[in-house]
């Protein structure tokens, strides 16, 4: 008898088998929940009583829940179903009536053209399988008076730095694409139809223990992340503050856009 070859997954069922299982943990996860970012995104929308919006690649549905009380409603969509069953079980918990569901690849958004006043993403575009695809979508389905944030680590400019970046986040999680700089960034949103506007940065720390065990991360890939930090340059020592645990520190980005 010969073996039957291993089924190869796509892109998306990747990101669907790391996330849907730990669905409850990224609901609860203080790193996702809290931020000075969420309240950014709320500072920008402000209160708009008659606005529909749009939360991308919601993942635990922070951005949802913090734009719920501001907003008419908000569909929170993402592409594992076991994640938007905990987005809406903690939409009622919370009696966020006006938070609903809707399940999809960000690339192909079922939803009319300019339907949304509002389009913001956070903590997501790194699993895209096609951002500037996804960002076409955004720009198609906001209104031409609409505004748009994006939120999402970013890769330094500096190759060295960026290539260590890449790195432990593959190992720790198969289901990575990329994190952007914030130049690749703006040229993405640009070709989409987006105006880039203001630039936010934040430092977010990471607590190692946690990071690892939020992705379930095998022993074998967590124990070459740790061998990897012990041999990088003092640049990235410095630059990502990796500390004797192997906690870090990387680079946030809050990207305001509205339509061009």
């Amino acid at each position: 008898m010969t073996d039957r070859p291993r089924a190869t997954p796509t892109q998306e069922t990747l990101v669907t088998g790391q996330f849907g299982p730990q669905a409850a943990a990224y609901v609860e996860s203080p790193v996702h929940a809290q931020g000075e970012d969420l309240k950014h995104l709320v500072a920008i929308v402000r209160v708009q009583a008659d606005a529909r919006a749009l939360d991308l690649g919601c993942g635990g549905g922070h951005v949802a829940f913090h734009l719920a009380p501001h907003v008419r409603e908000v569909i929170a969509y993402d592409l594992s179903s076991e994640m938007l069953t905990a987005v809406a079980a903690e939409a009622t918990k919370r009696g966020l009536t006006n938070v609903t569901t809707r399940q999809g690849a960000v690339e192909s958004l079922p939803f009319s053209d300019r339907a949304f006043a509002v389009v913001m993403t956070r903590f997501s575009a790194h699993h895209w399988r096609d951002v500037p695809a996804a960002l076409r979508e955004a720009r198609r389905v906001i209104k031409p008076d609409g505004i748009a944030a994006f939120v999402d680590c970013v890769a330094p400019a500096d190759p060295l730095l960026d290539t260590y970046l890449q790195g432990i986040e593959l190992l720790r999680d198969p289901s990575h694409v990329r994190d952007y700089s914030v130049a690749e960034w703006t040229a993405m949103l640009r070709d989409a139809g987006f105006r880039p506007g203001a630039v936010t940065m934040r430092r977010l720390p990471l607590d190692y223990s946690a990071w690892i065990a939020r992705q379930r991360t095998p022993a074998v890939q967590a124990d070459a992340i740790r061998a990897l930090q012990t041999k990088m340059s003092s640049d990235v020592v410095r630059h990502f503050a990796i500390a004797d645990d192997g906690s870090f520190t990387i680079d946030v980005a809050t990207i305001e856009a509205v339509p061009a």
